[in-house]
């Protein structure tokens, strides 16, 4: 990417994040929903769960860091679908900025309200009693997984703020990804399942990315989780991406 590219993209993302700071809608839906969750399974369900003998909120939280996320990414759609409606999209196009750099601005706003996101959770968590053996090797991976998990959503959410016909469309098509962790490892141990159920929630990629948290979060060895945890991050990525590419190209001609 060129300065010009780098220069533009840093203006759009300021306008996108400006947007963000005031919408209380969106910091309530990203943040407080999840905590409420958070307390509802800790403290209503987590007595009769058993979590392999480890603290429930421990065990509960990479699950619910999932589904802020999903949650989180779903106003990049919306956030899309309104700059294509309102016409911006053909006020930026009609001026000398990198085309990239319109999506791109997405892109990181969703990065980074998601990581604002997270860091509130696991803070609340801290405060609920989380407590955590990494270290700071261990830390990184796990914002490594989330970043990679938030940027392959991102672009599914751009791909759905491109194609939508309403708002409700552009935000409709998260619902899928945040009941996906309601069907993994996020809440119980997939060991407790029927067997079809444990079938889909073991091999779903949420499971694998919860693990490999869990085990991260525990200082264990993480062993192959990591790896299919990478793998659905980065297969789910690239077609994502490719796909938003696709549809930005049809969409200004």
């Amino acid at each position: 990417m060129s300065t010009h590219v780098y220069a533009d993209t840093a203006a759009l993302t300021g306008r996108s994040l400006r947007h963000i700071s005031r919408s209380a809608d969106t910091i309530i839906t990203t943040a407080l929903t999840p905590i409420a969750l958070l307390l509802l399974f800790v403290y209503v369900f987590g007595g009769a769960i058993e979590a392999g003998g480890e603290s429930y909120v421990n065990y509960l939280l990479p699950g619910i860091l999932l589904i802020a996320i999903a949650s989180g990414i779903a106003y990049t759609a919306v956030r899309l679908f309104t700059d294509m409606q309102s016409g911006i999209f053909e006020r930026f196009h009609s001026m000398p900025i990198a085309r990239s750099s319109v999506l791109w601005a997405h892109v990181l706003t969703s990065l980074v309200a998601n990581g604002i996101t997270v860091v509130i959770i696991v803070l609340v968590g801290l405060l609920m009693g989380f407590r955590t053996s990494a270290g700071v090797g261990a830390w990184l991976a796990v914002a490594g997984i989330l970043a990679l998990f938030t940027l392959a959503l991102t672009w599914l959410a751009v791909i759905a703020g491109l194609t939508a016909k309403s708002v409700d469309g552009a935000a409709g098509f998260s619902y899928p990804l945040i009941f996906l962790p309601f069907i993994s490892s996020a809440f119980v141990p997939t060991e407790t399942m029927p067997g079809p159920v444990r079938w889909f929630a073991e091999n779903q990629p949420v499971t694998s990315i919860v693990d490999s948290i869990q085990h991260l979060f525990a200082g264990e060895p993480v062993g192959s989780d990591l790896w299919v945890a990478l793998g659905w991050c980065v297969g789910i990525l690239v077609v994502a991406y490719l796909g938003a590419m696709a549809a930005y190209r049809r969409r200004i001609g």
